[in-house]
Parts: structure tokens; C-alpha cells; sequence
């Protein structure tokens, strides 16, 4: 029987690298797509990259960017997916307010690319497209949140990503593409960048404890988010392509949790137990055994409009998809660290 073929936009992030591995395990032919730099930018991928160069036919790479629609046509024509997994995004949102333009760019019409390169090409009838997309499209809206909770994007990312939304649907109706859309809530794994809140407090947190670092500095310690493991979300976008008809998904966990839980929880688990005092920009995080102060509050972390509250009702996709989440939150949590500990 010939091998599935998918084409993974994205493929050198958290969930391009998780999602690759996902599909060769299920024997497909995998072509991930990462984006020229002078310096390298695999490292979520070197196993497989060096596997690709011992002859790992089943795994390849190509340059390209999601900015560029000849690349784009040319890589599909090349190709031939069977299925495409579009993931690359500028996906920071408090640097999408920074850079605008260029996360409208790759976020909004990177996917608008690909769909006309289905189109041109007249691939309808072979080529399905995932589309990532995000809980942030949601902003204020009331929780909890689910596939007929209007959408109030509170970000130029959050917007970029709501044209990306409604773009799938118009193609998915006027030209026939299987395109679906995956609207995923927070997740995280060891791959997650360093960038972001959960991997930022992780890597401080063993720093703190081990000497090397004396404070960490937060925004919002109020927002209160719905956190999954990327290793669970994956499998949610392959099963999403599986259906017989193309239809849009909520993947979430249905629980949420502030930061502030979260930095707890991770201090707790290597040792550090916290005491909060103060209000405000004005609160700090104390370690409870010698009294130092080790978390403060910094204004320039927090966006200029935040997002207080996201948690997810995911029961079409527990229906439907016959998916729900396996990885606990302090699962999560704890591989994350134990994957730091390892690594620093």
C-alpha cells in the first residue's frame, strides 16, 4: 500500500517537531519546510535531520516560507501531499503587536498562499489542509469557550489568525478543499521555545534554585489559561484530517489555571516553596525557606490588551474525533522540568 505524504509548514517548532514524529511513526513520508537562517534552527529536529542524512527516506526538508507563494506552489507541486499541516506563524502574540505587519503576513496570508496553490494547481481532490489555529481568537469572549462562542480577537496575531479562520471555511465552500480548521488551546512540551511564559518560568525556576539566576520577571500573573500537552494536541490535527468530511475542531482540556498557579506548581516541584505578598505590580514571590525575594512584577510583560480568561469546551472533538486529553497538567509540568534539569 504507498505511503501517506505530508507536507509540514512549521516544522522546526513545538508542534511541527512533535507532529513529524507522530506521522512516521504512522509510516507516512514526512516533508517538513523551515526557513533559511544563517545560523542554525533545527535543533527540535537534529534527530531526524541527521536520520535524513543516513538515508531516512521517509524524512525530508526543504527550504521555504510561508511569505512566499512560488515556493509554496512549487513545493506542493514537487511534492504531491496528501495531506498539508500548516503550523509556521509568527506565533508571539505580545511581539505581534511589535511586528504587525509581518504576523499578517505570515500568520493571515501564509494561509491564504496555500490554499491557492491547492487551487491552481487543482489538487481539491488529493490534498487536504490543517490550519492551526489558536484559542487567542476568542479574546474576551466569555469562557468557557467552544465553536459557536463568537470570536473577539485582542491581538494582531489573534486577528492575522481569524483571517486564516474564516479564509479555510470561504475556500472549504467555494472551491471544494478538505481544509479544516484546529482551534487548539494553550499546550506545551519540552519543545516549547523559550520565549514563551511556561518554558521562561521553568528555566528560571531550576536556574534560581541551582545559583545562577536571582529573579525571574512575570507580566500577569492573573491570566488564567487552559493548558495541554502538545504530545496529546497533535494527534487531534492528524485525526482532524482522517474525517470523512472537512469540518473545524475545538482541542482543549477544559480546565484552567492562572500563571500563578503554574509558577507554584513549578517551584513546588523542584523544592521551592512561595510566599506572595504585595498587590498589583508591587507583588513579589518570596522562597519561604530564607526569605529572599526570587519573582517580581514587570510592567513590559504585559500586552497592551491582555486576554483574562481562556478555557475550552471540547466536546465535539470528544465526539467526533473520539479524542480527549491523556497527559494530566502536573504531568506536563513535571516532563518539562525533568527535560531542563537534563539540558541545562
Amino acid at each position: 500500500m504507498k505511503k501517506k505524504i505530508a507536507l509540514i509548514f512549521g516544522i522546526t517548532g513545538q508542534d511541527g517537531s512533535l507532529l513529524a514524529r507522530f506521522l512516521l511513526k504512522k509510516n507516512y513520508l514526512v516533508h517538513g519546510v523551515k526557513r533559511r537562517s544563517s545560523s542554525f534552527n533545527t535543533s527540535r529536529i537534529d534527530d531526524l535531520y541527521d536520520a535524513y542524512y543516513k538515508k531516512n527516506k521517509n524524512f525530508k526538508l526543504h527550504y521555504g516560507d510561508v511569505t512566499d507563494s512560488l515556493n509554496i506552489i512549487t513545493l506542493i507541486k514537487k511534492i504531491k501531499p496528501h495531506e498539508i499541516y500548516n503550523l509556521a506563524a509568527q506565533s508571539h502574540v505580545k511581539v505581534s503587536f511589535e511586528t504587525p505587519e509581518y504576523t499578517a503576513n505570515a500568520d493571515a496570508l501564509g494561509c491564504l498562499r496555500i490554499l491557492e496553490a491547492i487551487r491552481i494547481l487543482n489538487y481539491q481532490k488529493t490534498t487536504k489542509l490543517y490550519q492551526a489555529s489558536t484559542s487567542e481568537m476568542f479574546g474576551d469572549a466569555k469562557a468557557p469557550q467552544d465553536e459557536n462562542t463568537p470570536f473577539k480577537p485582542n491581538s494582531p496575531y489573534a486577528v492575522a489568525k481569524l483571517y486564516a479562520y474564516w479564509i479555510v471555511k470561504s475556500y472549504r465552500t467555494a472551491y471544494g478543499i478538505f481544509s479544516c480548521n484546529g482551534v487548539l488551546f494553550n499546550h506545551e512540551s519540552y519543545a516549547r521555545g523559550e520565549t514563551f511564559v511556561t518554558k521562561k518560568i521553568i528555566q528560571a525556576a531550576i536556574k534560581i534554585k541551582n545559583k545562577k539566576q536571582n529573579i525571574l520577571y512575570l507580566g500577569n500573573l492573573n491570566s488564567i489559561r487552559d493548558w495541554g500537552d502538545a504530545r496529546d494536541y497533535v494527534e487531534s490535527m492528524w485525526k482532524i484530517l482522517q474525517q470523512k468530511k472537512p469540518d473545524d475542531y475545538l482541542i482543549s482540556t477544559g480546565k484552567g489555571y492562572t500563571v500563578k498557579n503554574f509558577v507554584n506548581k513549578v517551584f513546588k516541584k523542584i523544592g521551592i516553596n512561595l510566599i506572595w505578598k504585595g498587590k498589583g505590580l508591587k507583588e513579589v514571590g518570596i522562597n519561604k525557606s530564607n526569605n529572599k525575594i526570587i519573582i517580581k512584577i514587570d510592567k513590559e510583560y504585559f500586552r497592551p490588551n491582555e486576554v483574562n480568561i481562556l478555557i475550552g469546551n471540547s466536546k465535539k472533538s470528544q465526539k467526533k474525533l473520539n479524542w480527549k486529553p491523556k497527559i494530566p497538567f502536573d504531568k506536563m509540568i513535571e516532563d518539562m522540568i525533568l527535560f531542563e534539569e537534563k539540558n541545562t
